[in-house]
């Protein structure tokens, strides 16, 4: 088979040979197979070519239907098999990479019309595998779903549960694969960040290790999450310092779709979560072995310490209303147990220096303590000068952590990421203000970039209908929400800012005899591919979500009527809260932009094709004042109505 779908001329630059194989494609191969053809698309194509053969950053801002997809991944294919490098797309989130994956997705289309084998392959985050350990823990300690946890172990490959050799690739343990769980039995059983992958005695049968050693080996395209790329660039140097393995492999090129929403990634990549229990549990490895006294005592005192500081955090924090989270309030005096914290951990590092030339300890559990005390030590490091960070403690069923993460990450950005000289592509229909891309560029440390922008080529004035439909005092809007979607029979998309928002929902509809006539399907009652599906193909269903507001693409009429329950404004979370602090206007400067940007995203989940037709209807308290209702409808179509769109 030949590496290239032209005849290559080696004599020639390779990205003009393929630059006029992808204007081919655009201009007659698709066309041929009853695609239409686009100039927003045939410009974009041109764009890219100029970023791949100068190995620069470019922010291509496309309107929704200008085919954006099918133009980096032509791209992104060809330059991997020039370079024989595999191409990253990294997508938001998990549910936009299923999207893109799909049986009817665009690979699987490029594959077929233009006769193309694509070999693509998934970088699924950890937290989207099964923790063995978890659920052998699950098996028997959850009464309530124990028998389920138990099936389900039963169902696993047999070399999970025996100690049977691997003779091939064997994918198991994926979230999707268990579509029937909900979001609360997935945390039972799925991986999170305080599990200790290192020595665990599962690792080399862990559903995650198997895929990662399968992606590695992509030739063309490994899909993955903004989060997962941000985590390889975060731990690359210390993983390789480890002799480890990177997350990803050395790639040709990088496509951040949706790349809008590219900082918080790379914000969470560089969060630290620290835990008393966890703490414990690794430090006292130590004592597992015959040790010297110093250190022994140094290890009592660091966990004592430990629990002094969590006790301290725990006291004088502030809970915030309907979350999870507290507010941690630096003193001095918190500050003061934090760095004879870090002090006790300096002591027992020393020590472990002495303690290792002894050979008293083993090798692999003194790597992984060496490796936590360091954790802990940058993040403390960071906790003890507040005015560079956001902190806050969160509370779960196993104890409280202290979360700890930078206010800005665009140094680290600059020097990891935009720094080296390859094609990145950031694509989304919403990322320039007023025009310009400088704010998005600025906040993510992109110096030196390359910028177009299209608009999309459907016609909103003659596909949508629009209404504001305010918040009164006396208003039900469970009720007008079910009069709303009888325009369209069901076929309707709820959008919620917030998880709370969606529970008090699915908790009204049952005060309502109406609602029975259609079928409701819940984000976090399944696995999220599994409800986009089912949405599509019950034509008449509901899909409430809260994390769909951007790469939801479905076209035709299961998808007719977007419904916003109420404008998407920033939560009341640690970040937000760090970012209105820091503003002159936190309103202008933070709420509002953030808030017409989702609200953009959400709108444009409605029409995916020229054939598409349908409603949008938002709701909200905040429609009551003058200049939100104004700027909300700056964007849509003319004649947009206030009160009803009956």
């Amino acid at each position: 088979m030949s590496t290239y779908p032209f005849d290559f001329d080696p004599k020639e630059p390779f990205m003009q040979q393929a630059s006029d194989w992808i204007a081919d494609v655009f201009y007659e191969r698709l066309p041929e197979a009853g695609f239409e053809v686009r100039d927003e698309q045939i410009y974009m194509a041109f764009q890219l070519e100029r970023a791949y053969n100068e190995k620069k950053t470019i922010l291509a801002e496309a309107g929704v239907g200008t085919g954006k997809t099918l133009v980096y991944l032509l791209y992104a294919v060809m330059y991997a098999r020039y370079t024989r490098k595999p191409a990253i797309v990294a997508c938001a989130d998990e549910s936009l990479i299923e999207q893109l994956v799909k049986e009817e997705g665009d690979i699987a289309k490029l594959a077929r019309h233009l006769n193309l084998t694509i070999d693509a392959r998934l970088g699924k985050s950890p937290d989207q595998y099964i923790c063995l350990n978890k659920l052998d823990g699950a098996r028997f300690e959850h009464e309530e779903d124990g028998e389920r946890f138990r099936d389900l172990y039963d169902s696993l490959p047999a070399f999970v549960r025996q100690p049977d050799s691997m003779q091939a690739f064997l994918p198991y343990g994926n979230r999707k694969d268990y579509p029937e769980l909900d979001d609360e039995q997935w945390r039972k059983i799925g991986w999170d960040v305080f599990q200790d992958c290192l020595v665990c005695s599962q690792r080399h049968r862990c559903g995650q290790t198997i895929s990662r050693e399968h992606f590695r080996k992509a030739a063309d395209i490994i899909i993955c999450s903004h989060d997962f790329y941000m985590e390889h660039v975060w731990t690359y140097e210390a993983r390789k310092r480890e002799g480890q393995l990177p997350l990803l492999p050395e790639h040709s090129s990088v496509v951040f779709d949706e790349g809008h929403l590219l900082e918080t990634a790379a914000q969470n990549a560089l969060t630290y979560k620290l835990k008393h229990a966890v703490f414990e549990s690794i430090i006292t490895r130590l004592l597992e072995g015959e040790v010297r006294e110093k250190l022994a005592y140094a290890v009592e005192d660091a966990i004592a310490q430990s629990e002094k500081l969590f006790d301290l955090l725990e006291k004088g924090s502030r809970r915030v209303s309907g979350s999870n989270r507290k507010d941690v309030v630096i003193t001095d005096a918190l500050l003061q147990e934090a760095n004879r914290f870090r002090s006790l951990l300096a002591e027992i590092e020393e020590e472990l220096v002495f303690e290792s030339g002894l050979f008293t300890l083993v090798t692999y559990h003194l790597t992984i303590v060496e490796e936590h005390i360091e954790m802990i030590q940058l993040a403390l490091g960071l906790f003890v000068q507040p005015k560079q960070l956001i902190s806050w403690l969160e509370e779960d069923r196993d104890g409280m952590s202290l979360v700890i993460m930078p206010k800005k990450v665009k140094e680290v950005l600059e020097e990891r990421v935009f720094s080296r000289k390859m094609p990145i592509v950031f694509s989304s229909a919403t990322m320039s203000v007023s025009g310009s891309f400088d704010y998005m560029a600025g906040t993510l440390g992109i110096r030196d970039y390359l910028s177009f922008s299209v608009d999309s080529p459907y016609d909103y004035q003659a596909q949508m209908k629009a209404a504001l439909l305010p918040d009164q005092n006396d208003t039900d809007k469970t009720k007008l929400v079910l009069d709303l979607m009888r325009l369209t029979e069901g076929r309707a998309l709820i959008l919620f800012p917030a998880e709370e928002q969606l529970r008090q929902f699915k908790a009204s509809i049952g005060q309502h005899p109406e609602a029975a006539g259609y079928r409701f399907l819940y984000e976090g009652s399944a696995e999220i591919s599994s409800l986009i599906s089912a949405f599509q193909q019950d034509e008449h269903s509901v899909l409430c979500a809260v994390t769909l507001w951007e790469g939801l693409d479905i076209p035709g009429p299961s998808l007719s009527h977007v419904i916003v329950w109420e404008l998407p404004f920033p939560p009341n979370d640690a970040v937000f809260a760090s970012r209105r602090a820091d503003a002159a206007d936190p309103f202008e400067e933070v709420d509002m932009p953030y808030m017409l940007l989702r609200l953009r995203q959400g709108i444009g989940r409605l029409i995916r094709s020229r054939e598409d037709e349908g409603y949008i209807s938002i709701l909200g308290q905040a429609l009551n004042q003058a200049e939100v209702r104004s700027r909300i409808a700056a964007f849509l179509p003319s004649g947009t109505e206030r009160n009803t769109i009956c």
